[in-house]
């Protein structure tokens, strides 16, 4: 059985070689395609060949037209094969001319139809430029021409017709899986297959919207606090063509399912600004992003269109935007190949996920400048002793004030009018233009008065709302500031190489290139000491790599001929010519990028409870302001005797205070801010979580559960003794590895690896199921032969079975038609930390147990090693099993409730126990995190990670109950020293705070929160062990 990463380079070599050679169905051995075929290229055909039906071209093949044309009826018998197929030397010369489009592409018709070209698939036609303005009808990068498309599945169709696509199944879905990541490459020192990393998940193909569902991430700008982000959620959550919807004011983003039969994007974005006065901009999820400076713009856009090309929009003045499909199309064929219409590479535009945020800070610190220029000369002519023409002041006053009024805090309007209207809701915003409102209009009153020889005893107070304008601007735009400030501290993009160095496979010839420009097939150099800029595999050259920023192993780790080197690490002193693997925006970084930014949209539980506070803290607050105005007006008058309008004065005064000084958005941030912070500090430690609620219940974990092989122990097998029964030992060996050649299984791969070093051949077996949790099975000559636990084929009393479970070591038993006839003893290394981290875990009050599959005398022979006691493990688990063991834990002994269960595996044979523990954790190798159905992916395989993953949990609890803590400390004293309630009313004394600086208040309660959760990038957790500690 190939496993899912194989698959991909496995297909490049045998639909390749189905297209080129017809009559290669009764051929089954690899002679022909080492010989013909790269190496890269050159693991696993013969067994594709064997898995897959393949139908011959027919002879329009463009590769048989040119073989007939060069070399005629000389064909036959120079090293061709019959049935009108190309001789040996065109279909290398084919092979080496596409090698790139290969690798995209897997098939050379498909390369053909890339490169523009007639093939036996299709051929040439041009759609007309009016079809391509229609892919520009949205403002997104969604949509696609749908006279292409249907050209795309005429192709589909007639290529399967062919032999060139995947027989008896979408090519669509097929493409769409395998490119998404599942890509494998082989180095030119083996045939051992290399794992690279997936890439992003959530690639949804374009086709997929025929059926009405497209995910839709939007980039908001203009939310300054939580009721922003509550008001975001509630207008859109209110259109029923949207589901699963995510939202974040940290990450000023919106993430949701649109039914596009339903409503339409434009629809969607244009409902939201009006509104709420938000700006929104598609973030582009499907395909990859060029951004290009075309000579002409206009004529760029009115081009016919390229194939793999999906979309193209301008985004700024004379920078368009294209959208497109990396595996039909390279970066630098649509600048390079596009003389008609030419153009070049713009600028790398910045981060999607941070550009909203950027922006809305220099917008807010413009705006901030201009009120606090506006502000200056009002408080100048109010504090300062001028003598004189206090009508004059008070006009010039006014102007002042009344631009920072309705230019300033104008914008406030619109927004809080419109959440009330559209949305029944009454947020931070309303506060603002109630108190700053009241002291402007008082203003106007007064200075309307003095003008009118009728002057109050209060005078005019215009710098009571300019200043107070003023304080809430410079509040928030710090609050913004600090907030993206510390979001771009964590951004694993950023490790992202901005060049590449282009080379040969020798290493010469280097041409830097800026890596945006990256594409299938290439082979370039990673120069000492420099970054790698993408996933790749190493075709030559040995040197040393730091992947400490993405794993947290602190060790450099060597690389060599065929060894895998991941984005974003940093190569040591010596030179490697690489081949790449992923382009940039499907590497590891991509990757791991998109799942912390998923966590970071996820939000917990304690999440709800903040928003509901914050919900209803707003009208609270009105509330208590109405009631401040109203005490004050009384005791003014009935207990100090102060005139009506001395004591509305100082009513309003109190009121005003109390609406401005109290702020929601402390609470609002207490866990975003947190959950933001504390993903990316654990993802630098090679540690993923994949939603927030893992980081919030990881830290009341009351049992750990690992799995044995892979997890405990390193997963690698060895067999140390093999007994099989006299006779034809090699045609016995044969039918073994025939039946095991293909299992992912660790006990299985090694009895495979351990054969194949003997230089068995697979004998032919066929029917070969796995049974899971037991074994696998096959047919061989008509007779069943059986692999897998002595438990399961029913060995179990054998002496020969015996013998290999007193000493311990995992057993592989084999049968034929029920007849024991080989035995494998194999045996495994513990992991060095395996005994420190059970040891801490039970330290700190976890319970810690091991499940197995393997034998009881293997299982309890690792248990005795890392301290477990023998009830602590168990053997012979099926995935059921496992399963329900974890359903007995999640539920005390005691029925006090459920328990919180981590369960750590290596991803074999453990999806269904990952699934039903509170939380699943996958250890991983660095190169497989997106197929991972876990909740959290370690991206080292280290154990101390669980310890660590805890304390990042229980460290980032503890600081969002502090950020609670301190929000109802600082609104409870606040509202106190506002409201007036400390003062001494009989002795007409008061303890307040000045309306005019209740402004800072937002600053002094939220920067805070905010450094409190940055503090969490620098918190010291778990030491990694070294394997010499």
């Amino acid at each position: 059985m190939i496993t899912p990463n194989q698959g991909h380079a496995l297909e490049s070599s045998g639909q390749a070689d189905r297209c080129v050679d017809e009559s290669s169905n009764h051929e089954r051995d690899m002679t022909s395609a080492q010989d013909n075929v790269q190496d890269e290229y050159s693991s696993g055909s013969n067994i594709l060949r064997k898995n897959h039906t393949e139908t011959p071209c027919e002879g329009k093949c463009s590769l048989v037209r040119e073989c007939r044309n060069d070399c005629g009826d000389k064909t036959v018998g120079s090293g061709s094969q019959a049935g009108g197929t190309a001789c040996i030397t065109h279909k290398k010369r084919t092979r080496e001319k596409y090698a790139a489009k290969l690798a995209a592409l897997d098939c050379i018709c498909r390369a053909l139809i890339a490169l523009g070209q007639e093939s036996c698939c299709i051929t040439q036609e041009q759609p007309s430029p009016r079809k391509r303005r229609d892919v520009r009808s949205t403002s997104g990068n969604a949509p696609i021409l749908s006279d292409l498309r249907n050209t795309k599945l005429e192709v589909q169709d007639s290529a399967r017709a062919r032999g060139c696509g995947p027989p008896a199944q979408d090519f669509l879905t097929e493409s769409t899986s395998r490119f998404a990541g599942r890509a494998t490459e082989t180095g030119d020192g083996g045939n051992d297959p290399i794992n690279v990393v997936h890439a992003q998940t959530g690639f949804t193909d374009v086709e997929n919207r025929s059926l009405g569902v497209e995910h839709v991430a939007l980039s908001i700008t203009g939310m300054t606090c939580t009721g922003c982000e509550t008001k975001l959620g509630k207008v859109l959550g209110n259109l029923p063509a949207i589901t699963n919807l995510k939202t974040s004011l940290v990450m000023t983003r919106a993430e949701f399912s649109l039914d596009t039969a339903s409503m339409s994007l434009e629809s969607v974005m244009k409902h939201l600004e009006r509104t709420t006065e938000f700006t929104c901009e598609r973030i582009s999820t499907q395909g990859s992003n060029l951004d290009v400076v075309p000579c002409n713009v206009n004529e760029f856009l009115d081009q016919s269109p390229t194939l793999g090309v999906k979309d193209m929009q301008l985004v700024s003045k004379g920078v368009v935007r294209i959208n497109f499909d990396p595996r039909i199309v390279g970066a630098r064929s649509l600048i390079e190949e596009n003389a008609k219409n030419p153009c070049q590479l713009a600028p790398p535009p910045p981060d999607p996920g941070l550009a909203a945020g950027s922006k809305h800070v220099r917008n807010m610190g413009c705006m901030t400048l201009l009120s606090i220029v506006l502000t200056i000369p009002v408080l100048i002519l109010t504090w300062a002793p001028l003598q004189g023409r206090p009508i004059v002041h008070g006009a010039i006053s006014l102007a002042f004030a009344s631009v920072v009024q309705f230019v300033v805090a104008g914008p406030f309007y619109p927004k809080a009018l419109k959440s009330l209207i559209f949305s029944r809701m009454i947020e931070m915003d309303l506060l603002i233009i109630l108190s700053t409102s009241a002291a402007y209009i008082f203003s106007v009153v007064s200075f309307g008065s003095s003008v009118a020889k009728k002057p109050l005893s209060t005078g005019q107070f215009f710098e009571t709302s300019t200043l107070l304008v003023t304080l809430i601007m410079i509040g928030r735009w710090i609050a913004a500031l600090s907030r993206q400030k510390a979001v771009e501290s964590i951004s694993m993009r950023s490790l992202q190489s901005p060049t590449a160095h282009l080379a040969t496979h020798d290493g010469t010839n280097l041409k830097e290139i800026d890596s945006r420009l990256l594409q299938y097939g290439d082979v370039f150099c990673v120069l000492p000491e420099l970054r790698v800029p993408t996933d790749r595999v190493v075709l030559s050259g040995c040197s040393e790599i730091d992947e400490s920023m993405l794993t947290g192993e602190s060790r450099p780790v060597a690389k060599g001929i065929g060894s895998k080197v991941i984005a974003g690490s940093i190569n040591g002193s010596g030179k490697l010519v690489v081949r790449l693997t992923h382009i940039p925006g499907e590497n590891t970084v991509s990757v791991i990028a998109g799942m912390v930014d998923n966590a970071k949209l996820s939000k917990p539980k304690l999440q709800e409870l903040a928003d509901r506070i914050a919900t209803y803290l707003v009208p609270l607050i009105i509330l208590l302001a109405v009631i401040t105005f109203v005490i004050w007006v009384s005791v003014g008058i009935a207990v100090n005797n102060r005139s009506s309008s001395d004591a509305l004065i100082q009513a309003i005064t109190y009121a005003i205070t109390v609406l401005i000084v109290s702020c929601p958005c402390a609470i609002g941030l207490a866990v975003p801010m947190v959950i933001v912070i504390s993903s990316g500090a654990a993802a630098e430690r090679g540690i993923i979580f994949k939603s927030a609620e893992s980081i919030e219940v990881a830290c009341k974990t009351t049992h750990v559960v690992f799995d044995k092989t892979g997890t405990i122990t390193v997963g690698k097998l060895k067999v140390v003794e093999e007994q099989v029964s006299t006779g034809d030992n090699i045609t016995r060996r044969a039918m073994i590895l025939g039946l095991v050649a293909n299992s992912k299984h660790p006990v299985s791969a090694a009895v495979a690896a351990s054969l194949e070093e003997q230089g068995i051949s697979a004998a032919n077996v066929s029917e070969i199921r796995t049974v899971v949790g037991n074994g696998v099975e096959g047919k061989v000559g008509g007779r069943m032969i059986r692999g897998g636990s002595a438990r399961w084929l029913e060995v179990e009393s054998d002496p020969r079975v015996q013998s290999v479970l007193r000493q311990g070591h995992t057993l592989f038993c084999v049968t034929l038609d029920s007849d024991l006839f080989a035995v494998f003893s194999l045996t495994d290394t513990i992991r060095p930390e395996a005994t420190a981290t059970i040891v801490k875990l039970k330290q700190m009050g976890i319970r810690v147990s091991m499940l197995s599959g393997d034998d009881v005398g293997a299982v309890q022979h690792v248990a005795a090693e890392i301290g477990l006691h023998p009830c602590e493990a168990r053997s012979r688990c099926s995935p059921s099993d496992k399963q329900k063991h974890i359903q007995q834990l999640l539920t005390w002994p005691d029925g006090q409730g459920k328990a919180t269960v981590i369960f750590v595996g290596d991803g074999t044979n453990d999806a269904v126990a990952l699934a039903e523990a509170t939380v699943g954790v996958h250890l991983d190798s660095g190169t497989d995190v997106a197929q991972s159905a876990a909740d959290v992916v370690f991206m080292r395989p280290c154990l101390e990670s669980v310890l660590t993953m805890i304390e990042v949990s229980r460290a980032a609890v503890h600081r969002i109950q502090f950020n609670f803590g301190w929000s109802f400390l600082y609104n409870t004293v606040a509202l106190l020293f506002a409201s007036g309630a400390l003062a001494k009313v009989s002795k007409g004394a008061t303890i307040k705070i000045p309306p005019e600086y209740a402004g800072l208040g937002e600053l002094v309660s939220v920067l805070p929160v905010i450094a409190i959760a940055v503090s969490l990038k620098w918190a010291r957790f778990t030491r990694f062990l070294d394997a010499s500690d």
